[in-house]
């Protein structure tokens, strides 16, 4: 009996290891560690193209496909292409792009492929420092994760 018990208990209390109750399914909190860190980066490099004014590099960080949905004052823009179009238009000069600095982020692993974060960003021009807050959503694509939905709000 004591043997039986051992073989049905031992599977679950190692299935157990590694996660964490409240935990998506698939997802150790080792893996959740290194996924967000992934995310970050892949944040933190869009700030750096975009303070160094490279909008296409910025862009790398959206998933390239005509189903990316951007969401911003009121407005959606649909597919990689409208929305590297909206970036360009209104930023067009140095000026206009300042400098872009993001915090606060808080991301969440939903499972292996997918999350979602949030985050504060502002925007530091001369004679103005807009800001507000973003909902993205993200996908792992071909090893890599990349903001499938945008949905950024100003505080303005």
């Amino acid at each position: 009996m004591r043997s039986a018990l051992i073989a049905f208990v031992m599977p679950l209390a190692i299935s157990a290891c590694g996660t964490v109750q409240g935990q998506p399914a698939g997802v150790s909190v080792a893996l959740e560690v290194q996924e967000e860190a992934a995310i970050t980066a892949m944040l933190e490099a869009q700030d750096a193209a975009w303070n160094r004014g490279d909008i296409p590099a910025f862009m790398d960080g959206y998933w390239k496909s005509p189903d990316l949905r951007f969401a911003s004052g009121g407005n959606i823009a649909r597919g990689w292409d409208a929305t590297l179009q909206r970036y360009e238009t209104r930023y067009d000069t140095p000026e206009k792009m300042g400098t872009l600095v993001t915090s606060d982020y808080e991301i969440e692993i939903l499972s292996p492929d997918a999350a979602i974060a949030h985050g504060h960003w502002m925007l530091e021009v001369e004679g103005d420092n807009p800001s507000g807050l973003y909902t993205l959503v993200l996908r792992k694509i071909d090893g890599g994760w990349v903001i499938i939905s945008d949905t950024t709000t100003s505080a303005d």
